[in-house]
């Protein structure tokens, strides 16, 4: 019977305003529109939205660009020293298109790094390696060797 009471009389009293009807109107002050939530007009939300919705484009392009220029320089250091290819980075190059190329700086790495290894392929960049041998270490080397294979050959051979 208090059970019955009690609800009578809190609704009676949440419908004249005294005090239990917070919870409505706490909903009531929360808009449920963004644009009214953000302070702006539709206009204004819509605008905002479309700005960010190019930002995270250019954002996104600008990201697949820069992924495609570092899987061509690994296409191109695996072609350099001769490693498997890779199946992600060629996607990656197809996918940002065909002007993806080396950034500038690191094109001029790779260029003086070929320039140096044709130089040393040269006549004379071995000619330049020829004086920088040590002679006495390669003949004595080979006096070693020569003594060893000597004495390998006298202990398997009976005629020796």
């Amino acid at each position: 019977m208090a059970f019955l009471m009690k609800s009578m009389l809190s609704n009676q009293v949440k419908n004249l305003g005294l005090g239990g009807g917070g919870e409505e109107s706490k909903e009531e002050s929360t808009p449920s529109d963004p644009a009214a939530a953000a302070g702006m007009t539709r206009e204004e939300y819509e605008e905002y939205q479309k700005q960010m919705v190019e930002e995270k484009m250019e954002r996104d392009a600008a990201f697949a660009q820069k992924k495609a220029e570092r899987a061509c320089l690994r296409v191109h250091l695996r072609e350099k020293y001769r490693l498997p290819k890779s199946e992600l980075d060629e996607n990656q190059i197809q996918m940002a298109g065909d002007d993806v190329g080396l950034p500038e700086d690191l094109q001029k790495m790779v260029a003086e790094d070929q320039v140096e290894e044709e130089d040393k392929d040269s006549i004379l960049g071995q000619l330049q390696n020829i004086q920088n041998m040590d002679m006495d270490a390669i003949k004595e080397k080979a006096q070693a060797t020569f003594t060893e294979i000597k004495q390998a050959a006298e202990q398997k051979c009976c005629v020796m």
